[in-house]
């Protein structure tokens, strides 16, 4: 996945089609979610290449104001992506200037990332897309309750919670 868009670049699109004939109500809840993740990344892309970025520069230039500098292998770890796709991620975003990556002090092997003030810059542009949550998600009721049930689940799949094998699944 590219990291950052260019001029004349298209942004990634998902080809994600729900009939209208279609019983929402009757998929499975991994179906549901699956297909959730889809409409809105797709969105998302769209309104982040406005901006110049992917999703995958944005979690980057996230966890980058959170703590830095940090290595590659750390940022890669807290944005879930292979350190293969952190290094392509931040092979655009230091092309663009917004992140700068440096021999660490202590371990010349290793290679610490930080934010430049024109990455934060951006990163703050692109986060302040609050107006873009109703327009994206529509006449979603209760928006904070569906953010606390999606960082639950996350947090309960992520790799530090392994999924028990045993427990059938409800989708």
């Amino acid at each position: 996945m590219s990291t950052h868009a260019t001029a004349g670049e298209e942004p990634p699109t998902t080809s994600v089609r729900v009939e209208a004939a279609d019983d929402l109500t009757s998929w499975p809840t991994g179906r549901l979610l699956s297909t959730a993740a889809r409409l809105v990344e797709g969105a998302w892309a769209a309104r982040l290449a406005e901006q110049g970025l992917t999703h995958a520069g944005l979690m980057a230039l996230h966890e980058l104001g959170q703590s830095q500098p940090l290595p590659v292998l750390e940022l890669a770890s807290r944005c879930q992506v292979t350190p293969q796709t952190m290094t392509r991620t931040l092979d655009r975003l230091e092309r663009d200037g917004l992140v700068r990556r440096e021999r660490a002090a202590g371990d010349r092997r290793r290679l610490d990332v930080t934010r430049t003030d024109t990455g934060a810059g951006v990163y703050a542009r692109a986060a302040d897309m609050s107006d873009a949550e109703p327009v994206l998600l529509g006449d979603v009721v209760d928006l904070p309750a569906i953010r606390a049930h999606l960082v639950a689940i996350v947090d309960h799949l992520s790799p530090s919670h392994p999924v028990d094998a045993g427990v059938p699944s409800q989708g």
